[in-house]
């Protein structure tokens, strides 16, 4: 995997990446001389509508990976490609028209963007057609050998044979620190020299899964491999890479303490970061103004009770403050004040909630918390007092969630559907984690552009 910004980034999405931005520059320079040619104007050499041509080829990036095209299933399935390929398009043409009209001259013509648009959705399936089966081929997979042969180990192997999987376990190691759970792992006295197997076997990569490694953590087979040129991981920060979040079950209280992330010294990002909630709180809040009060008229029609409401959360440093928000669920949702967990199709959401909650209506007043600076556009989730409580005695690490500013929208929102229960509450920390660990601008605007596949596809979590 590429490492940018922190974030990881794999092979082969950066490079099917590189070729679509190339693919949308030459689909917007052809439309333009198809259209030049067409009206009897000089075509000028190539990349003379250099703004035009930059412009389209961004808007369409970013709006491709606002709806998902480098997802698994847009490796898995060609249809499922094409499909949010001809969604990405059409939002980029309609972003592209309202640059126009701000600011004219700087995109290309109506008739220039029809025939780039019918040439890109054209070039960008035909590309998938021709290297999809092979992007999501072992060549781009990385060969793992993993030092361990327990509990684990297991869930390396389970992860590695799992859809969309960015590895392949080339074999196990038993190691002797506890009983084996995999049958076809080697013991570690039938091998020789563990770097000369290392070699043979082809690895990229040797992942430590040790159950127990005190007493048993083989120093000099790690050193004789790591000098031999192959990357060694332990299984925490390999999971980390793997699936983007922070593993409670294998990380330890050492690692999150030396391993890389949770900098302090990132205080220009923070003031970009608070900048930039300001003026995105102000661009959206004022314009959407209409739609809030037609929406509050909407919850008041169908149910008894106030349109807004107002509820207290736990928020950077554990510190209370009250979210508003638009009323999704009946009047007496909670009985008595008590925090009830929401689930995927929770009895007590009205019609009219079920729908703001898809298009998230329901989170447009948080932007004033946003402008008070009580939260962020990006964090995780603010939780209720009563969750909080109760899950840091439960979740180890839970209260470093709070050492970040909570959001509106955030790694876990966009990964993970709605905490029902312990188990999703533990898995949504791990996002969380991983987001305060990894913080930067980069992903922050990866997180607000995958919003948009949340909110468009009822298939993205929430």
């Amino acid at each position: 995997m590429f490492r940018l910004f922190k974030h990881y980034v794999p092979y082969a999405v950066l490079l099917l990446a590189l070729v679509d931005v190339l693919l949308l520059l030459g689909a917007a320079e052809l439309a333009w001389v198809i259209r030049a040619h067409q009206i009897g104007m000089a075509v000028g050499p190539i990349g003379a509508p250099l703004t035009p041509v930059v412009s389209f080829a961004a808007a369409l990036e970013l709006s491709m990976i606002a709806v998902g095209v480098y997802g698994v299933d847009a490796f898995q399935s060609l249809r499922f490609a094409a499909a949010r390929l001809l969604v990405a398009i059409c939002l980029g043409v309609i972003a592209l028209s309202v640059t126009y009209f701000l600011i004219p001259g700087k995109t290309l013509w109506r008739s220039n963007s029809l025939y780039a648009m019918v040439i890109a959705f054209f070039l960008l399936v035909l590309v998938r057609a021709l290297t999809g089966r092979m992007l999501g081929s072992e060549a781009f997979k990385r060969r793992v050998l993993v030092l361990g042969a327990g509990a684990r180990a297991n869930r390396l192997k389970r992860l590695g044979e799992a859809k969309g999987a960015k590895f392949t376990v080339v074999g196990h190691i038993d190691m002797g620190d506890v009983p084996s759970e995999i049958p076809t792992a080697i013991p570690r006295p039938h091998i020789d020299s563990l770097s000369e197997y290392v070699t043979r076997m082809r690895a990229t990569e040797v992942v430590l899964a040790l159950e127990e490694r005190r007493n048993a953590l083989p120093l000099d087979d790690l050193l004789r491999v790591r000098t031999a040129g192959v990357h060694v991981n332990e299984i925490s920060t390999f999971l980390e890479r793997e699936t983007g979040r922070v593993d409670l079950r294998s990380v330890s209280p050492s690692w999150l303490i030396f391993s890389d992330g949770f900098s302090s010294g990132r205080r220009l990002s923070s003031i970009a970061k608070r900048v930039f909630d300001v003026v995105a709180s102000l661009l959206i809040l004022i314009p959407s103004l209409p739609l809030v009060l037609l929406t509050a008229l909407a919850v008041k029609f169908e149910s008894r009770g106030s349109a807004f409401y107002r509820q207290t959360r736990v928020g950077l440093y554990g510190q209370h403050f009250a979210i508003p928000k638009l009323r999704s669920m009946r009047n007496d949702a909670e009985v008595g004040g008590e925090a009830i967990w929401a689930s995927k199709d929770d009895p007590r959401v009205t019609r009219v909630g079920r729908v703001i909650r898809k298009l998230r209506i329901d989170e447009l007043p948080q932007l004033w918390s946003v402008l008070k600076g009580e939260m962020s556009f990006v964090g995780p989730r603010p939780e209720r007092p009563g969750f909080v409580a109760d899950l840091e005695k439960q979740l180890p690490y839970y209260a470093e969630r709070h050492m970040v500013k909570p959001g509106i929208t955030g790694w876990a929102q966009i990964n993970y559907p709605y905490a029902a229960n312990l188990d999703d509450a533990r898995h949504k920390l791990e996002y969380d984690l991983y987001y305060a660990k990894n913080y930067t601008p980069f992903l922050d605007l990866v997180i607000l552009l995958q919003t948009f596949r949340v909110v468009l596809f009822p298939e993205g979590a929430r």
